[in-house]
């Protein structure tokens, strides 16, 4: 690893922790976009998406699981995978969703966005899914980037509301190769 990369471990979220998923959940979200949308189409999303109630609904949801990234035992990012009907779009069977991926902007550059797509790569092949898509803000382009080096491609796009403001996120999905010579460290916190 590079003087840039930190070993990040993660940590499966509970119901005990959506007062921090709330927190982490509207930090990175108005981090990541408030610069390039309406204030008020944000403080929408954000108020529907990302308060205790619907956490706690998510958190609940079989198939859907939040893992939180740490490093040196402090929380840095959160992502959310789905599987079977938890999913958003294909609802697929062998596939795993990843539906949010955040790192706070404090650990930006540090590798951590590509170590917590490797742990959902390896969890999708734990599972024995067959590939794994994500959506992504059109304009939303280190994203992308980030999505493409790891083997993701152009699969569709869907309609994203966000308040009032109606966008589109490209849909991109990767073929998972079991015999596949990537090596994955996981550091998975009990």
């Amino acid at each position: 690893m590079s003087a840039l990369t930190a070993l990040v471990t993660f940590k499966p979220v509970t119901t005990a922790d959506v007062e921090l998923l709330v927190n982490i959940s509207r930090e990175t979200f108005f981090a990541a976009f408030a610069h390039l949308n309406n204030a008020n189409d944000m403080e929408v999303y954000a108020a529907v998406s990302f308060n205790h109630q619907q956490l706690k609904k998510e958190l609940n949801t079989a198939g859907a699981k939040f893992i939180f990234a740490m490093l040196d035992h402090e929380v840095v990012g959160f992502m959310k995978l789905n599987t079977g009907t938890a999913q958003n779009e294909f609802k697929d069977m062998n596939s795993l969703e990843v539906e949010r991926l955040y790192v706070l902007s404090a650990y930006q550059g540090k590798q951590i966005g590509s170590q917590m797509l490797k742990f959902a790569l390896a969890m999708a092949l734990t599972y024995q899914h067959e590939s794994i898509w994500l959506g992504v803000w059109e304009h939303n382009h280190s994203a992308i980037r980030l999505y493409e080096r790891m083997g993701f491609s152009h699969c569709g796009s869907h309609d994203f509301m966000l308040g009032n403001d109606r966008q589109t996120d490209l849909l991109m999905k990767k073929t998972l190769n079991k015999k596949s010579d990537v090596k994955i460290h996981i550091a998975l916190l009990v």
